[in-house]
């Protein structure tokens, strides 16, 4: 698989402590959005890179690689650097900034998404060398963390930036860097779009009972992170009204809750 890692500058380099090192230009041309923005395949997989906005979140396993994958090409077409603030994610559009925060021990990063992966069942990020040693991942490896979208190419809101300055009890190296371009909330670009991922859970012919069946499952899943929508259909002549879990960034995602048995015959849909 092509490399990953994450927090950048517009210009696509960061500075500060640690000896990390610019990597290069950002590559946000129109073609390259439009070639990473299709379904592929991966081991028999196929994924659906996704709709994405500012504060949308996920949860799963980070991992990271480096010299393997060290001046080679990502899936952008830009070079991997391993000392650089990047990183891999299946379906997250190229240049999405995400802050990424250990669940472990609270600290947190943001990365520009420039490459697509991990390719490993339950993980969710696949951070660079450097990104690894400045959540204390490097060593063990993995760990869990929090996915936040804060941003696009190259882009971090300025209340994104202050949520990720360390506390007193972090390192100085956890500071955002100073060629990190920020823009305020208000005219930051907000969503990505690249598809809508469902699971329906239930259907009712009484709109009451679909609220009463959404008010039970609503905020229960994903950490708060996924929601939950009723959507009325016409069928025989009638109204039926479908109860979904919706939020999930990629089809996967979608058929890993699936398959976690929350509830019984939930099923995949895609518009």
């Amino acid at each position: 698989m092509s490399g990953c890692s994450f927090l950048t500058s517009p210009s696509g380099g960061i500075t500060g402590s640690g000896g990390t090192k610019k990597s290069g230009k950002i590559n946000s041309s129109k073609g390259m959005h439009e070639a990473t923005m299709r379904p592929y395949t991966i081991n028999g997989k196929t994924y659906y890179p996704t709709v994405v906005k500012v504060g949308d979140r996920a949860s799963g396993i980070a991992s990271w690689y480096g010299p393997d994958f060290h001046g080679k090409k990502t899936s952008n077409g830009e070079t991997y650097d391993m000392h650089a603030m990047t990183a891999a994610h299946k379906t997250l559009p190229m240049n999405t900034m995400v802050r990424v925060t250990n669940i472990k021990n609270g600290k947190n990063i943001i990365v520009r998404i420039n490459d697509r992966g991990p390719f490993v069942a339950g993980r969710v990020i696949d951070l660079s060398k450097t990104g690894a040693v400045k959540l204390d991942i490097f060593n063990a490896g993995t760990a869990p963390v929090l996915l936040e979208v804060v941003g696009f190419n190259g882009n971090v809101g300025s209340a994104a930036v202050a949520s990720s300055q360390p506390s007193s009890k972090q390192s100085s190296s956890q500071k955002p860097s100073a060629q990190t371009k920020t823009q305020p909330q208000q005219q930051q670009q907000q969503t990505f779009v690249g598809g809508i991922f469902m699971v329906q859970i239930g259907a009712f012919k009484n709109l009451s009972g679909a609220n009463a069946f959404k008010q039970q499952h609503a905020g229960q899943y994903g950490n708060g992170a996924y929601d939950t929508v009723i959507k009325s259909y016409e069928l025989d002549g009638g109204k039926i009204y479908r109860v979904f879990i919706s939020g999930f960034r990629s089809e996967e995602e979608a058929k890993d809750f699936i398959s976690a048995g929350h509830i019984s015959g939930a099923f995949f849909v895609r518009e």
